[in-house]
């Protein structure tokens, strides 16, 4: 592979500049938004379930369309017309601000909304991909992509405070409005060529759509990456129900205590996004898939062990942050993974199935840990949901994935 080739390569780059502009505006609206619900419109906590609930009811009813539109259209004008949607539902508001009308059904309406057209974008970009670089580069620009995304996660939340200190939580939410316009501009001024989709004599979208998920079960490496996805995310879904209750009222974590803590997890991202590269080569694609999967298994252990003083409980809730560094590792050889191994016409909507099978059975995962929390505790529960992490790694062990060095062979 040649080195630094994607930094002379000026489409690779306009991509990695949407998306990274795009990136930063959206961890501002992740804190703003529900700011906007609890200091503007006075929101209560069943109201800000509504509202937190919204995103994934999107992604629930829409997602596995997103995928077939992506595979029946080209991706970049797709891109660009999910910046342009998005930019216009988030700029209206602080629009209604201005005028008064701001209500919390707005904010429902914008956040599902708003979250089928991320999903849309995330799809049809994953996709997009490997029409740009080259099948060995696909690590090297995912590595990229996520080193944007971590970047983010650790200035985003930080600008999204002093925004909402400054000029309100609505009008925060303006800037990523203006995000996402830039974003646009940039995939608009792409050059590449884009090959055009494969067109059906006879287009039916629920038979499109049941070929996406044979594809995703029937290849045995997307079968295990599949299999990992949907049994991790029912257990992630138990700290996601849990840690913060677990934080403050059982280890007596002060709040700013605790957001220091989950600040430790935005620079093992970022960590983890720098070096993602150099171990899949050091130590092979199969290796360092499941490596980082166990990683993220045996940090996630470590908060149902925290005990003792509020200095002690501290240290373990940051080891297992730090924990962080896993997760881009993981995110950027499975992405590059399902890129190699997928077919092109089949890309779109095997990525909007692992993303269905995440964000899907996520909510399910927080439910059963509320209800589990109940009969064994809190601690208990987190227990089972870390061990549950850990074990789904096993899908990847008793795989081919264990044997990759590289990656194989573009499916075409």
């Amino acid at each position: 592979m040649r080195r630094n080739g994607l930094w002379r390569q000026p489409d690779f780059l306009k991509l990695w500049a949407a998306q990274a502009v795009s990136e930063i505006g959206s961890r501002i609206s992740r804190t703003a938004i529900p700011l906007a619900a609890v200091l503007v419109l006075g929101a209560s906590p069943f109201q800000m379930g509504i509202l937190n609930g919204a995103g994934a009811a999107g992604i629930l009813v829409f997602g596995l369309f997103t995928g077939a539109w992506a595979d029946r259209l080209r991706r970049r004008p797709i891109l660009i017309a999910a910046d342009l949607g998005r930019a216009a539902l988030l700029g209206s508001i602080p629009l209604a601000a201005a005028f008064g009308r701001l209500s919390l059904g707005h904010l429902v309406v914008v956040a599902a909304a708003a979250g089928v057209l991320t999903v849309l974008f995330d799809v049809a970009h994953q996709a997009y991909l490997p029409t740009l670089v080259e099948r060995e580069e696909l690590l090297d620009g995912n590595s990229k992509l996520a080193l944007s995304g971590a970047v983010a996660e650790v200035a985003g939340p930080g600008l999204a405070g002093v925004l909402v200190e400054w000029i309100t939580a609505p009008m925060a939410i303006l800037f990523d409005a203006v995000s996402f316009l830039f974003s646009a501009v940039f995939l608009s001024r792409i050059r590449e060529p884009e090959p055009p989709p494969v067109r059906r004599a006879q287009p039916h979208l629920g038979r499109e759509i049941a070929e996406g998920l044979r594809g995703a079960w029937n290849d045995p490496l997307l079968r295990a990456m599949a299999g990992r996805t949907l049994t991790a995310a029912f257990f992630l879904g138990f700290p996601g129900s849990l840690y913060f209750l677990f934080a403050v009222r059982e280890l007596r974590l002060s709040p700013a205590l605790l957001g220091a803590v989950i600040a430790a997890g935005g620079v093992g991202s970022l960590a983890g996004a720098m070096v993602a590269e150099r171990l899949g080569r050091r130590f092979g694609m199969g290796r360092t898939l499941i490596g980082s999967a166990l990683g993220i298994g045996a940090a996630s252990l470590l908060v149902p062990l925290a005990h003792g003083s509020v200095a002690a409980c501290s240290a373990f809730l940051a080891a297992a942050q730090l924990g962080d560094v896993a997760w881009p590792v993981y995110t950027i050889h499975e992405t590059s993974l399902r890129q190699a191994v997928t077919p092109t016409r089949l890309l779109g909507r095997v990525n909007s199935a692992m993303h269905l099978l995440f964000w899907g059975v996520l909510p399910l995962g927080a439910l059963a840990a509320g209800a589990l929390a109940e009969a064994v505790g809190m601690r208990g529960a987190l227990f089972i949901g870390a061990l549950g992490v850990l074990l789904s790694s096993f899908w990847l062990v008793i795989s081919p994935v264990r044997r990759l060095r590289a990656l194989p062979a573009n499916a075409g």
